[in-house]
């Protein structure tokens, strides 16, 4: 089995992103894609900036490089867009703190057993203002096997494999146990070979968690890495330059319990489900406000996101959005009714927000520290937190502690909200629980579990919670 070091560059350099309607489309595309020489200026730079920024947040000791351009594009998006394929490979240089990659860097020749990386860079630049933005990096290894055809439904005259016999099984058992139906034989055949690729990639989770999860057939099996982001992630979380300042969090009275979990104190609502809409920052906000209404009140109540996604004009409801934005949001319109009287339909509608049936207000909101055991401590005293982190894991995740590679689960790299609801150890490993948006039938009873201690996944990037007085 040939194994080699190769990185799969998408860096995309442009003046304005945002989220429009629910697919989060990058506005303002002025051209298609022209094909580049390597020599293009703008290319190289696109290239300097993309090895920096990757060198920088991998754990490897070694700088690495880019050894070959594969193929490479210019688009023009109020600025530029540069879409690159590359190889890389490990260089005998140390790094330093500069992170500079230089000619006389020699390239090790790796061992064959060294596995591919493949990652995907979304780099903002904005000229005016001199300012480069990382705004996406995503790595997954790849093994590099023999080449083969992705298995289709065998014709009844020809004998099928027992490899895809089992293939076809595992495909029939997903389609009835998540209802799915297709249009037509050829969607159900892009489909089969959609899972069976899904599938590889659940094993390379499984291979490389240094935890206890457990990777495989989910409800998101039948989507693509880009279907899934577009129809269930949240593309504005990680625009840092749209985040708003929030005022710290005031310090908390008492150091952390070894272990706490606000579903045993009955200030956690049922797992809800945010459907086809990119909505999950809504249900990480109400999340955090039917907590602090609990404390306040000794009632628990669900409150509606639907408001949010209606009636908040600072955030993009099915295409994305930002806690910060959703607090201040609610100020304004007064507070939140229940989800009894204004229900979740899963898509944009005319805001139908009546100021008589608001059952929870917020003062003002805060933003937690960035140490995980101040977030562990302000959770126990305060109640579940609003929170967000890199998906990329979370496909294909069924159980257990995930302990995803830090180069697959980039840290900046922030695309879902969620709500911490506890924190504790599993066998020794420490975990957060984390309330999601996608169901009961996801993950642990709807639960995602997180290992927890070192900034895994941006977990304590964006901490947050609303206040009441």
């Amino acid at each position: 089995m040939e194994l080699t070091l190769s990185l799969v560059l998408t860096v995309c350099v442009c003046a304005a992103v945002r989220g429009d309607g629910d697919n989060g489309h990058i506005a303002g595309a002025l051209g298609a894609p022209v094909r580049l020489t390597d020599s293009d200026p703008g290319l190289v730079k696109a290239l300097e900036f993309a090895e920096r920024r990757y060198n920088m947040l991998s754990n490897g000791m070694h700088i690495r490089r880019v050894t070959k351009i594969i193929s490479a594009t210019r688009q023009l998006v109020k600025g530029v867009r540069y879409s690159i394929t590359a190889e890389i490979g490990r260089t005998q240089c140390k790094k330093s703190a500069e992170f500079h990659v230089t000619e006389d860097c020699k390239i090790f020749q790796e061992s064959q057993k060294r596995k591919t990386e493949v990652c995907l860079f979304e780099v903002w630049n904005i000229p005016w203002e001199n300012k480069t933005t990382l705004l996406k990096q995503k790595c997954q290894p790849v093994v590099r096997k023999e080449t083969k055809n992705i298995v289709h439904v065998p014709l009844s005259h020809a004998k099928p494999s027992q490899e895809s016999v089992d293939l076809l099984m595992q495909f029939k058992d997903f389609m009835v146990k998540y209802n799915r139906t297709y249009a037509s034989q050829d969607e159900a055949e892009k489909r089969l070979g959609i899972f069976q690729q899904n599938l590889k990639t659940a094993q390379t989770l499984q291979a490389l968690d240094q935890g206890t999860a457990e990777y495989g057939v989910t409800k998101f099996s039948d989507l693509t890495e880009d279907e899934f982001r577009i129809i269930y992630l949240n593309p504005m979380l990680s625009q840092w330059s749209l985040q708003k300042q929030m005022k710290p969090a005031a310090p908390v009275s008492k150091a952390a319990p070894d272990s706490w979990d606000w579903r045993d104190h009955g200030a956690v609502s049922s797992v809800k489900n945010q459907g086809f809409c990119g909505s999950c920052w809504a249900f990480s906000v109400t999340g955090n406000i039917e907590g602090q209404w609990f404390k306040k009140t000794g009632q628990l109540m669900s409150l509606s996101e639907q408001e949010l996604v209606d009636c908040d004009k600072l955030d993009q409801a099915c295409g994305g959005g930002l806690p910060s934005n959703a607090y201040e949001a609610i100020e304004n319109l007064g507070g939140l009714e229940t989800e009894a009287d204004y229900s979740y339909t899963g898509h944009k509608q005319k805001c139908d927000f009546f100021s008589g049936k608001v059952a929870a207000y917020i003062n003002s909101s805060v933003e937690l520290p960035k140490d995980e055991n101040d977030i562990a401590a302000w959770l126990a005293e305060n109640g579940p937190v609003s929170a967000a982190l890199n998906a990329f894991a979370m496909q294909f995740y069924r159980k257990g502690v995930s302990h995803p590679l830090r180069i697959l689960c980039n840290p900046w790299m922030i695309d879902h909200a969620v709500l911490l609801v506890g924190y504790g150890e599993r066998n020794g490993v420490p975990f957060w629980a984390i309330k999601n948006s996608w169901g009961e039938d996801y993950g642990e009873k709807g639960y995602y579990y997180l290992y927890r201690g070192s900034s895994l996944c941006g977990i304590n990037k964006m901490c947050s919670s609303a206040v009441v007085n």
